[in-house]
């Protein structure tokens, strides 16, 4: 067992999935561009920031959501000088104009673009309690945590159902 956060889970053969903790306001806007036709899409951050590879991203929107609403396909992580990562990426973010990427990087030398696809909106939403009870925690690791096949599948099955 590896140790990520306050969970524990499997290492499987580095593609298992990975839950990004996400702000409702960005996570809003990936929504926003995949109802535009976007497809490819780039969660920015500060520093070198996790998944390093993964085969799925879970979109965690944080409180006050608390729930799981999403997931897409891991592409990559890509983690450089911040001037060169706009130029190459920059179209993929929420960010949408220099200024505001700017003003969010401030002086951070290096960044990390989370590049994902195909992001779907859940059906079905997974509150906070659901999520620890299947992980069987107390709380989730801040930066988010890797967890193993079978609870992807799990996952992703619960946000296809539909609600009658």
């Amino acid at each position: 067992m590896a140790y990520f956060g306050p969970c524990k889970v499997r290492r499987v053969d580095g593609k298992q999935a990975f839950v990004m903790m996400v702000q409702k306001r960005w996570w809003d806007e990936f929504c926003l561009r995949v109802h535009e036709g976007k497809r490819t899409h780039s969660f920015v951050l500060r520093g070198i920031a996790p998944p390093k590879d993964a085969s799925t991203v879970l979109f965690y929107v944080t409180k006050p959501v608390g729930e799981i609403a999403g997931y897409a396909d891991f592409i990559e992580r890509r983690v450089g000088d911040a001037e060169s990562l706009w130029k190459e990426h920059g179209d993929e973010s929420v960010l949408k104009t220099r200024e505001r990427y700017d003003d969010f990087v401030k002086n951070s030398q290096r960044v990390s673009f989370v590049r994902f696809k195909d992001l779907h909106e859940a059906d079905n939403t997974i509150p906070l309690n659901e999520v620890l009870i299947s992980l069987r925690v107390r709380r989730l690791g801040r930066k988010g945590f890797y967890v193993d096949k079978e609870i992807e599948d799990k996952f992703v099955t619960l946000m296809k159902q539909k609600i009658q």
